[in-house]
């Protein structure tokens, strides 16, 4: 029985969801927004699938940081459309964009780890991540 790649799995069904909400969002005509988050909400995916058939672990890290980075952009837009009382509001979007941080800061952490790599950056990028949730409402 294969075992299924939760965190593939996770962003995948992110991305679906980001589509869905943007098509919301262009429906109110909040075209901008809508790019802005289509673009980074759908890039966190695409870098956790691209990773899977990564060059190296050193790419598969590599590849891992930009998904978290594009994840950061996302909970931005998504921070935003709470912000502004005219926008939607899809606060499941928010909290799975910080679980999927989690997720992908732990696996570079482990990957990092096997190259004998210190963990102090790791370890930071994950208490920012708990910081910024706390100070942002979540």
């Amino acid at each position: 029985m294969e075992q299924k790649n939760m965190v593939l799995e996770k962003s995948l069904d992110f991305g679906v969801n980001i589509v869905k909400f943007c098509e919301l969002l262009e429906e109110k005509k909040k075209y901008v927004v809508a790019k802005q988050l289509l673009r980074s909400g759908t890039s966190v995916g695409a870098n956790v699938f691209e990773a899977q058939h990564a060059e190296s672990r050193a790419d598969f890290i590599h590849k891992m940081k930009i998904a978290i980075k594009e994840a950061n952009e996302t909970l931005y837009w998504l921070f935003i459309c709470e912000r502004i009382e005219s926008y939607p509001v899809n606060s499941s979007l928010k909290e799975t964009v910080l679980e999927l941080m989690k997720i992908i800061s732990k696996i570079i952490i482990s990957s990092k780890g096997k190259l004998g790599i210190n963990f102090a950056f790791a370890a930071i990028s994950i208490l920012f991540i708990k910081i910024k949730a706390g100070l942002m409402g979540v």
